[in-house]
């Protein structure tokens, strides 16, 4: 029976950790479809430079990869020695890489919020905890991969 990643990772026991990601309904991520004809080798180019950009904000780091037909494989290193010396303003800077700041959180960064409650809306310390976690890393290269090649395919759902 599988078992949530939640838990089957611990930072304290290892911090490496072999992830596979596989593609459903026959789809392929890169390589020739024998099926259609369709080459999809572009695609490799997709995941190399998605994990460059998600290697530059996450405290993940990328030991190895293999991108397959239907499936790749990563070895990944969380380091959470590296998100804890990140000051709060370079947490909210990476975490606008990705996505966008909520209103609080923009008005913390300029220095306009005026009450506590203000300054602990702003969510810092647990966009850390994301910025190193195995899950949101992985969620964030699937959702990335899934959406570029769906609109490439003209179809809906999981990839």
């Amino acid at each position: 029976m599988t078992r949530a990643r939640k838990e089957l990772v611990s930072i304290e026991a290892t911090p490496y950790y072999h992830c596979i990601c596989r593609c459903v309904r026959r789809a392929f991520l890169c390589g020739e479809n024998f099926y259609s004809g369709k080459n999809y080798e572009h695609r490799r180019g997709w995941v190399l430079e998605r994990l460059r950009a998600l290697q530059g904000v996450f405290a993940v780091d990328v030991c190895a990869y293999a991108v397959m037909s239907n499936h790749y494989h990563l070895v990944l290193r969380l380091d959470s020695d590296r998100a804890a010396s990140w000051s709060e303003d370079e947490v909210m800077q990476r975490w606008e890489r990705l996505f966008a700041l909520p209103l609080l959180v923009a008005r913390y960064r300029a220095g306009q919020t005026g009450t506590v409650a203000e300054r602990e809306q702003a969510q810092i310390a647990l966009w850390r905890e994301r910025l190193q976690d195995l899950s949101r890393f992985m969620r964030s290269l699937n959702e990335h991969l899934a959406r570029r090649a769906n609109a490439e395919d003209g179809c809906k759902g999981r990839f």
